[in-house]
Formats: C-alpha cells, structure tokens, sequence
C-alpha cells in the first residue's frame, strides 16, 4: 500500500476499511491519512470515526516494515473490529505547521550545504521550533542572519515544490538526492522525490518522505533562535516560524 498521505499531503479526511486491530487499540486500514512518527517528524493525530459517529482519538502512529499501526484512544467506546468502514479526519492545523516546518528545513539546510558543504547528522520538526543538526566543526554565528535572511527570501519567491518518484538505482548514480550523512535507508526500493523550485530557480532536490507544503510562499518566514555545540564535527540550529513565535506580534507591528 502506498498511503495517501504519501501521494496527497492535503488530503485531511478520509474514508477506508480496518484491517486489524490488536488489543482493541492498534488499528490498521486499507489506506490512511495519517503520518507515522519517523524521519525526523512527528506523527499525525486526529480522529478514527465509525458510521455510527463514534470518534476514537488517534494518539500514535508508528510504521514497521510496510505496515502503518494507529494508536486510537478506546475508553470507553465500542471496540473497533476488521472489516468495518470509518473515517479518518486529521488535526490539520498541527499537521500544516509541520509540512511548512518541513519546507522550510529543506530550504535551510540546502542554503547551508551549498556555502558550507555540511551535510545533515540529525533533525526533529516540532510544532514551536525546529532543530537541524549539522557536520560541521566550525559555525560562525555571524552567519546566522545571513543563513535566515537567504532562506527568507528564497520562501518569498513563491517557488513549487514538487513530489515525484524514482527508483533505487537512479537514487544511487546521483548522490547530490542524499543530503543524510549517514545515507539513505537500504530497505527502501521506490524513492520519492521532493524538489524545491525548477529550472534556475531550483533551490533543492533530495530524496525525503515526508509531507510538504504546495508552494515556498505557504511557510510565510522563519527565525533562527539558536546555535549550539554538540561536540565534534555536530553543531545544531532551531528555528521557528515567525507567525508562530511567542514575541511574533511585536515583529509583525514593526513592519517584519
């Protein structure tokens, strides 16, 4: 199964059938909308509603080998068996901050490979900020603005981003798709594609399977908050989005 969330990051309601369900709480379906934790970003939440109404809380959502598990919340509702038909409704206003957290990581760790050739060692999209860890041994913390400044105005050009698919072996004759210094995961044969901009204006291509937004303009504008040590060859970088931040009023009412 290739989940819709995989194809159609926007699709925030969805009706399908269960597949299982183990210990009346972990449910599998025929499809889902649902993002399981993984990569560096959180999984989805929302509801898992019955013909009947009955809404069960999704509270994780994990992957392992091809299977997708939903965590739901069964206190005190009827148990969920295989074969019924429900509907996935997803808390689309967490997952659309992460999608443009998302966009906005690609756009800043490219900026930041291109001027300094690191790659990245490790990351966690969240809600309130983000953090990208680089391999790097030395950052200038002059650097900072300029980092922010760039990938601000490459959001404002209102580039696409596009998703297509290829395979392992065309992943593998060109390396610049890899941007994890430790490489991409063997197990994974059909590579989805994420490109930022096309043409001239294409600012980053890699491998990635994560949900994005349509158009660099949705991110609106970051805020680099922090740089920190994290030992040899590692320095780590947070950022918010601006609209989301605790001071965001003050910055917007002076004109940013």
């Amino acid at each position: 199964m290739t989940p819709r969330y995989f194809t159609d990051a926007y699709c925030k309601e969805l009706t399908t059938t269960i597949t299982s369900v183990k210990d009346g709480r972990f449910v599998t379906l025929a499809d889902t909308i649902f993002y399981p934790h993984g990569g560096g970003q959180p999984h989805d939440t929302g509801t898992i509603t019955t013909d009947d109404a009955t809404a069960y809380p999704v509270i994780f959502v994990r992957k392992s080998d091809d299977t997708i598990s939903h965590e739901v919340d069964p206190q005190s509702r009827p148990p969920l068996t295989a074969g019924q038909s429900v509907t996935c409704h997803l808390d689309w206003q967490r997952r659309h901050i992460l999608m443009r957290m998302h966009t906005a990581s690609h756009i800043l760790s490219a900026l930041i490979l291109r001027e300094t050739g690191a790659l990245i060692t490790g990351n966690q999209l969240g809600e309130d900020k983000t953090r990208i860890d680089f391999s790097i041994d030395q950052f200038n913390r002059n650097l900072l603005n300029s980092f922010e400044h760039k990938t601000n105005a490459i959001i404002g050009k209102d580039l696409p981003v596009e998703i297509t698919f290829t395979t392992r072996e065309t992943l593998e004759q060109d390396p610049r798709l890899v941007r994890l210094a430790k490489g991409f995961p063997e197990h994974i044969k059909e590579v989805r594609i994420v490109a930022i901009g096309q043409g001239d204006d294409q600012v980053d291509v890699q491998a990635d399977g994560g949900t994005h937004v349509r158009s660099t303009r949705e991110v609106g504008a970051i805020r680099i908050i922090d740089l920190q040590n994290k030992g040899k060859d590692r320095r780590r970088i947070y950022f918010e989005l601006k609209d989301l931040s605790s001071d965001a009023s003050r910055h917007l009412s002076a004109g940013e």
